[in-house]
Formats: structure tokens, sequence, C-alpha cells
């Protein structure tokens, strides 16, 4: 089992697993049963860890074999930086939080093997790093770039649907759905291998993931290679970055001009704004109620006190519906981005990886992995006998 994997990247894996999990030297050498300096010539790979030894560590790190042997050098590890960051937690929710730093380790590597193997690299297109001065308004500006992103994106000012798809396709970020504790919106780590890999609460509804990606993505604009965790915080005066990344994903969700020609549509065709046109227009929008009534309140369309009205208000959904609101698009709720998931089964299809790897690969049983690949080929092989091209196929737009 052992014979094929080089000492060095191993020990580094094994290495990583360690500190992760927070056990010293000392504590794994008396689970292994071995002296310490036959511990560290296996971290440092020196001596080849025995198949016994791999699974024992294995357990003890709360780690799967499949983690510690893959044969490919380690990515630069995402989770020293962001652990720094997990502090304000305790009990389950810390655990749950460091469980989740770890996974998203584990998928990028994952992601980085699959594109090695089918020579498939991602195609990074971002934006030049943003610089915050002392003096400048971080709203301000967080609105400006988001702007201005759009417009290099050549997205105009109208609703994002696919925002996740288009987001992973055209800029080169991942985004992967994980359980996080609920104050969590999400995560954001960034190297120079893997480019910018974002996390996000997969139990919070999808507007508010929506809106959490492009945090994570407008802190990454001014923070590119500072890894960070974005907390739920009711705190009156934020960090400029917070207020910048607050702004840029608030404005490029809901561009003022777009925001503001919709509204006035409304009041001049009925001569009124209620409750069931602030709906229609927050999920035109792909946002909740009140993101819209407070972007509409933040440009001046309507007062707080307007806002209390309508947030008291009460309306059947059936009478919204009647009133022409869009029905809601099908939701991503996949844990994996879309290409991820597409080079998975690609490189199941090919029989590049087996029934076990690909389970592995998302994160379930053999059955269900299979229906997964089923279901992401279906599309693949409609649209494949239409004429299209399969290396440039994109899966069907879905509300991220």
């Amino acid at each position: 089992m052992v014979n094929w994997i080089d000492p060095r990247i191993l020990g580094q894996r094994i290495a990583e697993a360690r500190r992760a999990r927070g056990k010293t030297q000392e504590e794994v050498c008396e689970h292994l049963g071995c002296s310490r300096p036959t511990y560290i010539a296996i971290e440092k790979g020196e001596r080849q860890a025995k198949a016994n030894e791999i699974v024992k560590l294995a357990t003890f790190f709360g780690r799967n074999v499949h983690d510690l042997v893959r044969p490919t050098e380690p990515v630069v590890g995402l989770q020293p930086a962001l652990r720094a960051g997990a502090d304000r937690l305790k009990g389950s929710d810390a655990e749950q939080l460091n469980a989740a730093i770890d996974e998203l380790q584990r998928l990028a590597e994952d992601y980085r093997d699959l594109e090695r193997m089918l020579n498939a690299p991602l195609r990074f297109n971002y934006p030049a790093e943003i610089s915050l001065g002392p003096r400048v308004d971080a709203s301000q500006l967080g609105e400006g770039a988001a702007a201005q992103e759009r417009q290099r994106l050549g997205l105009g000012d109208q609703p994002v649907m696919s925002l996740r798809s288009m987001l992973e396709w055209d800029v080169g970020l991942r985004i992967f759905y994980w359980e996080l504790p609920s104050t969590v919106a999400g995560m954001y780590a960034s190297t120079a291998d893997l480019g910018c890999c974002i996390l996000v609460n997969r139990k919070h509804p999808p507007e508010r993931r929506r809106l959490s990606i492009l945090r994570e993505y407008g802190h990454l604009l001014v923070d590119r290679f500072k890894p960070g965790i974005d907390y739920l915080s009711a705190s009156r005066r934020k960090p400029a970055k917070e207020r910048f990344a607050e702004a840029f994903a608030t404005s490029f969700l809901m561009p003022a001009t777009s925001v503001r020609q919709r509204f006035n549509d409304i009041v001049n065709t009925t001569g009124d704004f209620q409750v069931a046109d602030l709906r229609r227009l927050s999920q035109s929008y792909v946002v909740s109620t009140e993101a819209m009534a407070l972007r509409l309140e933040q440009l001046g369309l309507i007062s707080k006190t307007n806002w209390r009205f309508l947030k008291e208000s009460r309306v059947a959904p059936g009478q919204v519906e009647e009133r022409g609101v869009l029905r809601p698009q099908p939701i991503d709720d996949q844990p994996f981005p879309e290409r991820y998931l597409f080079l998975a089964v690609h490189a199941y299809e090919r029989e590049e990886i087996g029934d076990s790897d690909l389970a592995h690969l998302l994160r379930t049983d053999i059955v269900t992995a299979r229906e997964l690949a089923a279901n992401t080929l279906r599309p693949l092989v409609a649209a494949s006998s239409g004429g299209a091209s399969g290396s440039s196929l994109r899966p069907a737009a879905r509300s991220s």
C-alpha cells in the first residue's frame, strides 16, 4: 500500500494533519508506541511509515487514509490562518467550524487533483487588488468597485441569476457550500496555486448565501492573501474592510441604477409602493425582502418609517403571485461548484477514477454518487447531441 508513496509528501501530510488536529509530536508517539526520533523521521520523510502506522495516524487525526496517502504535493495550507480567526466560538460550534476549515483544505486538494488528472486548470480572471487608504470612504469605494466589476464582466446593471456559476466560470473562484455554525456566514482564502477559495454556510437561505459569496469576494479584493472568517455581527461600527465588503456585495446584487429604475416604474404605474411590490422586487434580484428594503432606504427611495410599515403589512403568497411576481428559480444547493462536479463525473466517465473514488470526491456513498453522475451527464449528453462542444459546456443556469 505504501511502497508507491513518496515518503517526503506523506511526511508533509502527516505533519499538516497533526498540526490541524492540535496534537504534539509526543502525543502522536504515545499513540503509535514509537520513539520521538522515529516519528520525527516519518514527518521529515526520512523513514517510510508502515501501512498499520498510517491507519493508526489517520484514525488519531480524524482523517481518511485517502487524505494522507494521496500522491500529489500538498496544497499550501489554508488552515493555519483560518484557525487563527476561529477562536470566537466555543464548544460544538468551534468543533464544527474547525471541521469545515479542514474540509475546505481537502476539497481544494481534490479540486486541484481533478484538474491535473484531466489537464484542465481553472482560468483565473481576477481584477486588480484594491487598496483601502485611511481617508477613503470604504462603503463608497465598495459600491464603485462593484459597478466596475459588473462592467468588467459584461453584466450591465440587471439582476444576476446564476451568480455562483458565473463567478466560477468567468472569474475563477472556487465556491463551496458547507455546514457551518449559524453565526458564521462563510470563509475565504487564496493561494497562488489554488486561486481564491470561498466556503459559504449551506444552512443559510439561498438569498443569504448569495450575499455571503459576494462579501467573501469583496474581502478577497482588498485582502487577497489574508484568509478570514466572516461572522454575522451586529456591531454598530465595523472596520473599513468589512464596510467595503458589505457595500460591494449589496451593490453588486442590487445595482443602484436598475433598482431605482424598477422602483420608479412601479410607483409611476401604480401610484404607490406596497409590500407585494417589495416582495416582487426582492425576488427579481434574488435577495431577501429585508435586504431589498434596506437597499431602497439606502438609496433614499423609502424611509425607515415606510420600511416599518411594509414590514408590519401582511399579504397572502397567492396575492403576490397574482400581481406578477416571478416564480422562484431552481435553487443551487449543491455543496460543490458546478465545475468540480463536472470534472469528477468526466473523470469517472473516462474511467480515470472508479466508484469509490467518485464517492469520495462527492462525499457520499457509491449508489448516490452514480445517481449524481447520471444526472450530471444527462443534460450534457442532450446538449452535445444538439451540436454543442462538450469541452465548453456549462450546466443549466440556476439561482445561486
